[in-house]
């Protein structure tokens, strides 16, 4: 998956948001056809696909005002009244927040990746593609680390895969990992890329735990079968629908 991103980042930046965004299209479509939605819904759905590319030009623009809040804040007032227009009332809340949660996940946290590659400023080393490759590549990490802690050491879980042995080791090495690498690829200092560690360790387990119980809620293992012997897009972007707007506020926050 890293290097999938780091091919990405490569890439012209109008490629690299292209990528992204259609990253974005997969995990929506993917995630719609785990819940059931109702056969009038599809056309109020064709907005939700439609946010994909305003969300990512807010993005490329720097946009940052409209970036925050279009999806949450308009798409989200949107999709009940269109639901409301259609004119199907039975199953009205789980409707729209499934739509609403499903693109909140897939398409707004995710394209805080996006925003990375365009910060940028006179101690950043790397730019943007630093930021990114920082963010998605501790991510993977530390999922990995955390599968293989819990398979050796775990004992107590919080779910079929995640234990609470696997989330310490997960964090302990990323905060080395962090402290490591932080110098050559963003901003932060020794203390603040502790933090960073700690954001990503923490969000990246919650984050797959959550999109786990998503999975088992509707009876299934993986998500799909898109990238084969791996599962789907949702089973390998799992961890960073939340460690990606966590570590973006933060780095925004405390440099940008």
């Amino acid at each position: 998956m890293t290097s999938v991103f780091a091919i990405a980042i490569g890439l012209d930046r109008r490629l690299s948001f292209f990528f992204l965004g259609f990253r974005s299209f997969l995990a929506l479509k993917e995630f719609l056809s785990l819940i059931q939605t109702r056969r009038a819904d599809r056309r109020v759905l064709f907005w939700a696909y439609l946010a994909i590319p305003f969300q990512f030009f807010w993005t490329s623009q720097a946009w940052y005002g409209m970036f925050i809040i279009f999806i949450p804040v308009y798409l989200f007032l949107l999709l009940p009244v269109r639901m409301i227009l259609v004119g199907e009332t039975e199953g009205f809340l789980k409707a729209v927040g499934t739509a609403h949660w499903g693109v909140m996940t897939t398409v707004f946290c995710l394209s805080h990746l996006a925003y990375l590659l365009i910060l940028d400023n006179a101690r950043t080393p790397a730019g943007g593609a630093g930021l990114l490759l920082f963010a998605v590549f501790l991510t993977q990490f530390n999922d990995v680390v955390q599968y293989i802690s819990g398979k050796l050491l775990g004992r107590h879980k919080v779910s079929p895969n995640k234990t609470v042995e696997g989330l310490l080791g997960g964090v302990v090495t990323t905060f080395g990992l962090s402290i490591l690498i932080a110098p050559f690829l963003t901003p932060l200092y020794r203390h603040e890329s502790l933090a960073a560690g700690l954001i990503i360790s923490f969000g990246g387990f919650v984050g797959g735990v959550v999109m786990s119980t998503v999975k088992r809620d509707q009876g299934i293992k993986d998500s799909g079968s898109i990238l084969l012997g791996h599962g789907g897009i949702l089973d390998r972007v799992d961890n960073l629908t939340f460690t990606a707007p966590l570590f973006f506020h933060y780095i925004y926050y405390m440099h940008y």
